[in-house]
């Protein structure tokens, strides 16, 4: 079968492989970029602890699909059953997973990073217990969306936001935008976004954002405060990944604000710490998701708290994936918030 493979930066390529739920839709994500372009940083380049595996790996670790065959023994779902993958491997006995904390795995893999199980293949096989049902009602493209909104969902579901804070969103990137949903499908009526590019600050917009910065033409700091009465926000989301966009997040705090960095980096920031001590501001981390925050997500889509169809900029074959995938969201990044592989095209 065919199967999109990592071999080494900027390096993708459709190889057959042996390996037999038929995936459907499946996003390229953030991680897949940063692989592409820095990487191998998360693709193992000797054998991963828990799948034995080391590049090239399958990718694809947002995806939904259609169960094609059902392992004996396996309880719960049937042959045409419509799913969403959640990804995160995990030992379970780590002193992490000791505490619950399985999201922070010390031997944290992916289905889509760590094996040749990825969604971007023709036929992936995965564990029972990473599979979660996906409503009719919802669309297998916008299945392939739930999650990167987990991600969202976890990271808000974390914060101390409360229902009449003032909330900046800071890089509206495909995370970025999540989280705005996220906060919007929670009751947060004030959220402040700022980006660079002006397509993805009119998603904001969109999406649920009540303003959106252009930090290169305002002050941004400046006019949080503004929109704060001289405040601050109440709680910032750092989604961009840049050292002027963490600055951005915890200088538009309010005293004893939070910030939560969501974005993965690939230069270790540095962090005002006099704003930390002096105005005791907080600095927190968001990593995958816990149990359950797919399955908020899936039920926020299909209530229609979150409608995030409008993130779907592009579909592509799978012999596209590297000029209309990973090189337009590189060259074309203004243009595209999610790109989606359509498995069967």
């Amino acid at each position: 079968m065919r199967a999109v493979r990592f071999h080494g930066r900027r390096d993708i390529r459709i190889d057959e492989v042996e390996e037999p739920i038929r995936p459907a839709f499946v996003g390229i994500c953030g991680s897949d970029i940063h692989e592409y372009l820095a990487g191998p940083t998360i693709v193992p380049v000797t054998p991963h602890p828990l799948t034995k595996e080391k590049l090239p790996t399958t990718l694809g670790h947002e995806f939904s699909g259609t169960v094609e065959e059902v392992g004996s023994g396996v309880t719960g779902f049937n042959v045409g059953d419509r799913v969403v993958v959640k990804p995160n491997l995990f030992d379970a006995t780590c002193s992490n997973c000791s505490m619950g904390r399985f999201n922070c795995c010390e031997q944290v893999g992916f289905i889509g990073f760590s094996s040749q199980a990825g969604g971007l293949s023709d036929h992936v096989v995965a564990d029972s217990k990473h599979a979660i049902s996906l409503p009719d009602s919802i669309p297998l493209d916008v299945g392939a969306l739930v999650e990167p909104l987990a991600v969202a969902w976890h990271a808000v579901s974390g914060s101390p936001i409360q229902t009449n804070d003032t909330v900046l969103v800071v890089g509206a990137g495909p995370i970025g935008l999540a989280i705005i949903q996220v906060l919007k499908a929670k009751g947060i009526s004030s959220i402040i976004a700022v980006e660079v590019s002006e397509r993805r600050r009119e998603f904001a917009l969109t999406l649920g954002a009540t303003e959106a910065l252009n930090p290169v033409d305002v002050d941004a700091v400046t006019r949080i405060r503004a929109l704060t009465g001289n405040l601050g926000a109440d709680v910032a989301f750092e989604c961009s990944g840049v050292q002027a966009g963490l600055d951005t997040a915890i200088s538009g705090l309010r005293v004893r604000g939070t910030t939560v960095v969501v974005s993965l980096w690939e230069h270790r920031p540095t962090i005002d710490s006099f704003a930390v001590v002096f105005q005791e501001k907080h600095v927190a981390g968001a990593a995958l998701y816990d149990d359950g925050d797919f399955e908020a997500v899936i039920d926020a889509i299909a209530s229609g708290s979150i409608q995030p169809h409008p993130m779907i900029t592009s579909k592509i074959r799978m012999e596209d994936v590297d000029e209309r995938g990973f090189k337009a969201l590189i060259e074309q990044r203004d243009t595209h918030v999610k790109i989606l592989v359509d498995i069967s095209a």
